[in-house]
């Protein structure tokens, strides 16, 4: 499972540097950057982050804050404190305040990326599983008294969540902008996930209230109404008429998809799922910056098993895709009718 982890530093020359050091790590986790504090809560609230890495600048700036938000709000997601080395207050309140590692700078980058890494597989520790159901899994952890967090990923709709156990007890749950119950019912739905197991779990409060047979239950009827397996409601997916069959978007596209290039390998679900807008809003507003326009559509490589061409509208279409996809036609092939979807919905 790739990890994210999210650098938070106005100094664009100094967070490429770090990225160009870390590429031997891509295999482990990806990153993802603010250049400010509104930006990081963004990222925190509409990804799964497993690290932050900040800056406590003399002059003051988002790092103290930063900080105590994600230890009162992911008290899960370690802090990494970059600061001055002729500032031992400054380390002293980033220590205090809960962080994982404090570098002085100047310092390597290839160091700090070992930190990380070292942190990440305490992620880990208690093992990673594949293609596996998670609510069989989360009842043998209940039924066994575990005391755990437990990362998942969604085969399907590349999704991460995360999940507190305390002696078997379920406590709390998050996705993306879900915390608490509803965000337990969501990953409940996912059928086949990658798990990694880390083998403690912060101190936070009972946000579940519940045993999970009647969480697993009610995702189990999520499912039955909905479309996706995140648990999305179903949009036409069942059309009254062989109209209203042949103008659902998802229809469209696979039929512009056969017209212009035929049968396609590697094409493995044509799907809808608002959970991407956060990521289309960012890219739409660096559209903007540049003066590029908006965006008509764009391929997601995380490193991991699928891809994902995503279709910007009222709700985002995804097209998952396997290395064997021949993306790049698949995008030519829909370029004008996600252009025509664009225009439609500008007017």
């Amino acid at each position: 499972m790739i990890k994210n982890v999210l650098i938070v530093d106005k100094d664009r020359k100094r967070v490429n540097v770090l990225e160009n050091r870390w590429k031997p790590f891509a295999d482990t986790f990806v990153v993802l950057t603010a250049a400010g504090g509104k930006a990081a809560l963004e990222l925190l609230r509409d990804e799964t982050i497993s690290l932050v890495v900040t800056v406590f600048e003399e002059s003051g700036g988002d790092g103290p804050g930063l900080l105590k938000h994600v230890m009162q709000n992911y008290p899960d997601i370690p802090v990494i404190v970059t600061g001055a080395s002729d500032a031992p207050e400054m380390e002293r309140l980033a220590r205090a305040g809960g962080a994982a590692a404090y570098f002085s700078k100047p310092f390597a980058p290839e160091m700090l990326g070992q930190e990380i890494m070292t942190i990440l597989k305490r992620e880990s520790d208690g093992g990673t599983l594949h293609s596996v159901s998670s609510g069989i899994f989360l009842q043998l952890v209940e039924m066994e008294q575990k005391t755990c967090t437990i990362r998942l990923e969604d085969k399907h709709s590349g999704r991460k969540g995360v999940l507190f156990f305390r002696d078997g007890e379920l406590l709390d749950a998050r996705v993306n902008h879900l915390k608490g119950k509803p965000a337990a019912k969501r990953i409940l739905t996912w059928e086949k996930v990658t798990i990694s197991i880390q083998n403690d779990c912060p101190s936070i409060e009972n946000k579940i209230h519940s045993e999970l047979q009647p969480l697993i239950l009610e995702a189990a009827r999520l499912k039955d109404e909905t479309a996706l397996p995140d648990g999305n409601p179903r949009e036409a997916e069942q059309p009254d008429t062989e109209e209203d069959a042949a103008s659902h978007p998802i229809n469209r596209i696979r039929q512009t998809i056969e017209n212009r290039i035929g049968q396609v390998e590697g094409v493995e679900d044509i799907y809808q799922d608002n959970a991407w807008d956060g990521f289309i809003r960012r890219l739409s507003a660096l559209g903007d910056h540049f003066r590029s326009g908006p965006i008509k559509l764009c391929f997601v490589d995380r490193g991991e098993s699928s891809g994902h061409i995503l279709i910007p509208g009222q709700r985002t279409t995804v097209i998952s895709v396997n290395p064997k996809s021949p993306h790049d036609k698949i995008m030519n092939a829909l370029a004008p009718w996600a252009e025509g979807v664009a225009s439609r919905e500008s007017v």
